[in-house]
This record gives structure tokens, sequence and C-alpha cells, in this order.
């Protein structure tokens, strides 16, 4: 449904994995420049390095949706909630009888249902939760900035990325945000990271597909065109 410009969302934005708030830098002043009022979170199972350990257990997406949850408690108004990657996890988790979200953007993200992790629905066998400790250090990132990406832009986000939390690949969500809440899905056409095929998939879950001639990381190889995207589907 579109929003009157007087009563548009606030857009909170959920990074994914191995990333931090700081990704959306290139993508908020292009939505700031249409009208449109962020907020980016910071998940905790992005982890600082000297944070990790062999043993101990790391933030679970249960972490992750609850810093979500708190920050659409602090928004006084309307949100819409886009999350990308491994992001949708905790969003889905966090979204579900949070009133003032009237909107889910999935963008090349996991949509798991009840029951699912980002591990099962990789088609992986569910580990046991409190088995998976430590963290998975970032992959090389050929795989999340293809050759779209502004090389200057690509060689200082290789170089922000962090370890990220083995725990929360494996948390299977309780609840789901998306059967009650309208979505939509954006599918990244060149993404070598989330097959977009795979995305077609994920986004039967959703009430609308749009597409993306992008790598998966759009906020960085063309935020401007996300930005008019994520306008078409909100406004």
């Amino acid at each position: 449904m579109p929003f009157p410009l007087s009563e548009r969302p606030t857009v909170l934005l959920v990074h994914g994995a191995w990333h931090g708030a700081w990704c959306w830098a290139q993508l908020e002043p292009e939505l700031a420049a249409l009208g449109w009022r962020t907020r980016a979170v910071q998940l905790p199972s992005a982890v600082a390095a000297e944070a990790v350990t062999k043993s101990g257990l790391l933030p679970s997406s249960f972490d992750d949706a609850q810093v979500i949850r708190e920050a659409i408690s602090d928004v006084d108004g309307p949100l819409a909630v886009v999350a990308h990657s491994y992001g949708g996890v905790p969003t889905t988790q966090a979204t579900p009888g949070a009133d003032n979200v009237q909107h889910l953007i999935y963008l090349a993200a996991t949509v798991p249902d009840v029951g699912e992790s980002l591990i099962s629905l990789a088609g992986r066998p569910q580990p046991d939760r409190e088995s998976a400790v430590g963290a998975i250090p970032p992959p090389d990132g050929d795989a999340f900035y293809g050759r779209d990406v502004p090389e200057d832009l690509r060689n200082d986000a290789v170089s922000r990325l962090v370890p990220h939390s083995a725990r929360s690949f494996a948390d299977q969500v309780t609840q789901a945000g998306w059967h009650s809440i309208p979505s939509s899905y954006i599918v990244c056409d060149d993404d070598q990271a989330l097959p977009p095929s795979r995305q077609e998939w994920l986004a039967t879950r959703t009430d609308a597909v749009y597409h993306l001639p992008s790598s998966h990381s759009p906020f960085l190889s063309m935020p401007a065109e996300l930005a008019e995207l994520l306008t078409e589907i909100l406004a």
C-alpha cells in the first residue's frame, strides 16, 4: 500500500553476516535525497576479532533480533525494515507483533520459516545449537562484491569485514514476521553469494518480487538505483 509523503515510514536497515552498519553509508544519503529517514542497526553476531574465542558461545541470532526489536521500539512512528542476506533471519524473528512495522523488504536475503535456520535453508544438516561455538572468519570478498562495486569501495568494505558468530547460523527461528506483515523481495540478478535461483525460491514466501541487475551488495554497487527501487516499493 502506498504511503503518503507525510506518513512515510522510517527505513530501518539491517546488515548481513560479517558486515556492520557501516555498509549502508552509500545508500543512506540516496534515500535521504528521496525524502526517507533511515536508521541502521549494528548486529552483535558480527563480532570484533578480539572477542572471538575457541570455546565461548558468541552472540546468537536471537541477540540480533533483540537489537532489531529495540531499534523498532525506539522509533516513534511507522517503520519499514530492509534486511540484507543473513539479516533476514533476525529480522524475521524480531518483527512479529511490532505494530509500527508496515513492510519488510528482503534484499538478497534469507527468509526463514518457523523451525528453519540459515544452515537448514542452505540444505546442510542442522547442528546442535550449543555445539556451534566460535566464529566464522570473513570469506573472500569476491562473493559479496562483484565487478560492479567500485574498487575503492570494495577494498574499504573488505577491510571492514569481521568474524561472524557460528551460533547465529544454527539458530532456528521461532516466529516469522512475513506471515503477518506485508513483504517484498529484491532479487540481485548477478549475485555470486546467494544464487539468484535460490533467491527466486525464497521470494515466493513474500508478497512481491523485484529485481536489480547487481551483485550481492547493491548498497555499494548501485545505491542510487537501490534507493529508487525501495521508493517504488514503499512510496
